[in-house]
């Protein structure tokens, strides 16, 4: 399906169509307008589509009727904008953008805002063109940001690339791009780092919308320091005050219902509470697993999920369309349901519960009642993209051993304070926690009882067969078990997490051997696993499948004592340097409050 034609090839012919002088394509007959311009709700409303734009929105499009005009009856349901997901990785939901596509399309998306930094961070420039193409053949409006931060904090992670202003500005020509990705290196900015300010400025150059990612709590001069650099939205912000400071200083706060992270709830009560104009707040999910996309929804469960928390169902709606549109510079194209926009739109029979009875993008009835009602091919992947796991070696339990005097512990010591990672359910940020591990044979040992296990990131670029060891708290562990992932926001190493050695090894090296995934180790074995050959990103399957796969590793998780939820998406970003409080790199590991790598053992 065809992008439509631009409004200026179209436009006599869609003023034909509202005069009566040529006939509509598509007309969708006695539906409830939702208005996200006005606010209303308007009844007993026509819409005339032509060349995929809306040609005519009014009381009566009989006049737009001709023989051959394709004729819907909205009996009396609203007809609301095509949604539109303002931030958002492709990669995590371990599927293409195609199969991404083939997911959410039933669940109302129409437009899509994908960063692509993590195929990014492993294949780099032509990683992100490769997205960049497959986006531009969808069916539905894809946008691509162009990755600011690979790697995403120098000299604090090495990842399997690195990006820079030039391939900003080569960038900034490609046809698809709609700006700068999510510039997660806000302690390079607010130091005034030239390559994060001539990445901006690139972007700027070209007209084009520069993200934001500021994950600090402070917000103090840095915070204002961040604002003055151009970033024009922000996504990292969990806190009432975080979306009341970003709105204040000129940006839009957008919040966000990912698998994983519950930031809706608090931020929405600037509006419900505090009486914000909610205009400058939009809606995004930022990372959906397949399984939530497949089981759960999309957008369409944002929307619901701020409706919940007491937003108006409208407000709601335009902060997941039009607010969205307006931001990225496209309100001419996108976001509503008005003349010359592109014709995307559901029915839906309640706004409040919002079941998407009928999907049209670009004109076209791409899903009723749950299923898709197109084909599209798959999308090939070529062979340079596969095969990104080198480990350099085979790996052994030794590998995953932390040895007590290297670490400034006498060996005969009883015990040791050391740093712990400790994860926060539903949120990305995680806490600096100080725990007490035993030492046995020369070694720190994990505390299950204290629910601390071990963490290992494995390097798996350079096949330097080197692995850095921490702890980790949070996960509830109680069984031998190993879980490793090659997806570790951002860099993309190897994350394992377990509570014994030798199935850390074993689960490792399983994902040497299949060229990247997911993989859950118990000592009856492989308990679950989701191949991810693609980069060690995504798979090649349908995303039902990949669902399927991702539920089994859910179940296996559980039965080692996991309770967590969406706990593999809190695995995955355990490596993520630029969110504070502690994570594990490839350096080391890293105190993401001073920005610098800290020792294991507690000072």
């Amino acid at each position: 399906m065809k992008t439509p034609p631009n409004w200026a090839d179209c436009a006599k012919s869609l003023i034909d169509v509202a005069m009566g002088r040529e006939p509509a394509d598509t007309v969708i007959r006695n539906g409830k307008w939702v208005n996200v311009y006005s606010g209303e709700i308007i009844p007993a409303t026509d819409i005339a589509i032509k060349h995929g734009r809306f040609a005519y929105v009014g009381p009566d499009a009989s006049h737009t009727v001709g023989n051959q005009t394709h004729l819907i009856e909205a009996d009396d349901r609203y007809l609301v904008p095509g949604l539109c997901d303002a931030h958002m990785h492709v990669e995590s939901g371990m599927v293409t953008v195609t199969e991404f596509s083939r997911a959410v399309i039933p669940h109302g998306t129409t437009s899509m805002f994908i960063d692509p930094h993590e195929i990014g961070n492993v294949l780099g420039m032509a990683g992100v063109k490769l997205m960049h193409d497959e986006a531009m053949d969808m069916p539905i409006n894809v946008y691509v940001q162009m990755p600011s931060c690979v790697p995403s904090a120098p000299g604090l992670e090495h990842a399997g690339a690195e990006l820079g202003v030039a391939d900003v500005q080569e960038a900034m020509q490609w046809p698809n791009i709609i700006g700068l990705g999510e510039v997660m290196n806000f302690p390079g900015v607010t130091a005034g780092d030239s390559t994060m300010l001539g990445e901006i400025a690139a972007t700027q150059a070209m007209n084009k919308t520069v993200g934001g990612h500021y994950a600090s709590p402070d917000l103090g001069r840095a915070f204002h320091a961040y604002a003055a650099s151009g970033a024009a939205d922000d996504h990292e912000g969990t806190r009432l005050e975080d979306v009341i400071a970003r709105v204040r200083q000129g940006m839009r706060a957008m919040l966000r219902l990912g698998s994983a992270w519950y930031d809706v709830a608090p931020q929405i009560k600037a509006v419900t509470e505090h009486g914000l104009d909610p205009r400058n707040i939009i809606l995004c999910t930022d990372d959906s697993h397949s399984g939530t996309l497949i089981n759960d929804g999309h957008m369409n469960r944002v929307v619901r999920h701020a409706i919940a928390q007491g937003l108006a169902p409208v407000t709601a709606i335009q902060m997941a369309t039009l607010n969205t549109a307006q931001h990225f510079g496209l309100e001419r194209e996108l976001g509503s349901i008005a003349p010359g926009r592109r014709a995307d739109l559901i029915l839906s029979s309640d706004l409040t519960l919002l079941p998407i009875e009928t999907v049209i993008a670009r004109g076209k009835v791409v899903a009723e009642h749950g299923q898709l009602a197109i084909e599209i091919a798959q999308a090939q992947y070529p062979e340079s993209a596969t095969n990104t796991v080198h480990l350099g070696k085979s790996l052994s339990a030794a590998d995953f051993a932390i040895v007590a005097d290297e670490q400034g512990v006498k060996a005969d010591a009883q015990s040791a304070s050391v740093q712990v990672i400790g994860v926060i359910e539903n949120q990305a940020p995680t806490k600096a926690l100080i725990r007490d591990v035993p030492v046995a044979n020369g070694l720190l040992e994990m505390n299950l009882e204290a629910d601390v296990c071990q963490i290992a990131l494995v390097e798996r670029h350079q096949a330097t067969g080197a692995v850095q060891n921490a702890f980790v708290s949070g996960f509830g562990y109680q069984v031998p078990c190993a879980l490793a992932s090659t997806v570790a926001h951002d860099s993309h190493h190897m994350i394992v997490v377990g509570t014994d050695r030798e199935l850390m090894a074993q689960a490792a090296n399983r994902l040497g051997e299949v060229g990247g995934g997911v993989t859950l180790f118990t000592e009856a074995g492989e308990a679950a696993m989701v191949e991810l050959p693609i980069a060690g990103l995504m798979s090649n399957e349908r995303a039902e499948i990949v669902a399927e796969k991702a539920q089994q590793l859910v179940v296996a998780m559980k039965a080692c004592g996991c309770e967590l939820n969406n706990a593999y998406m809190q695995h995955s970003l355990l490596a993520l340097v630029v969110i504070p409080e502690l994570r594990l790199s490839d350096v080391g590991l890293i105190d993401v409050v001073g920005f610098k790598p800290t020792t294991l053992v507690a000072s």
